[in-house]
C-alpha cells in the first residue's frame, strides 16, 4: 500500500508542472486526495484537497486559480497541474490519501491522511 509521487523538477517562474500520485496496493475510489508542500524551514502546508467521489475541491488562496487538482479513478491516480509557477512555490510537495475524508479537515491536517506518498521536489528558479 503506497502512494507515488512524481512530476517534480526545476521550472524557470511562469512556467508550469504537472505532479501525479500514483497509488498501488489499494484503490482511490474511496479516498480523498491532498496535495501539501514543505518548503525549507517551514511547516507542512495543504495545497490543495479533492473529494473520493471528486464533487468538491478546496485550493489554498495562495494557489487558488494557478493550480488544478484532478483525478482519475480508472488509473489509480490523482494530479496537480500548477501553472505561473513562483518561486515561493519552491517546496518538496507530497500527495495524500485520507478513506472518506472530509476535504477541508484534511487539508487542514485535522484530520490526518492515511497514506502519505514520499514528496517530489518542486524548484522554481531562473
Amino acid at each position: 500500500v503506497q502512494l507515488q509521487a512524481s512530476g517534480g523538477g526545476l521550472v524557470q517562474p511562469g512556467n508550469s508542472l504537472i505532479l501525479s500520485c500514483l497509488a498501488s496496493g489499494f484503490s482511490l475510489d474511496d479516498y480523498a486526495i491532498g496535495w501539501f508542500r514543505q518548503a525549507p524551514g517551514k511547516e507542512r502546508e495543504g495545497v490543495s484537497v479533492i473529494s473520493s467521489r471528486d464533487e468538491d475541491t478546496h485550493y489554498a488562496p495562495f494557489v487558488k486559480g494557478r493550480f488544478t487538482i484532478t483525478r482519475d479513478n480508472a488509473k489509480n491516480t490523482a494530479y496537480l497541474r500548477m501553472e505561473s509557477l513562483k518561486p515561493e512555490d519552491t517546496a518538496v510537495y507530497y500527495c495524500a490519501a485520507g478513506l472518506r475524508a472530509n476535504i477541508l479537515m484534511m487539508f487542514q491536517l485535522w484530520v490526518y491522511p492515511d497514506i502519505w506518498g514520499q514528496g517530489t521536489l518542486v524548484t522554481v528558479s531562473s
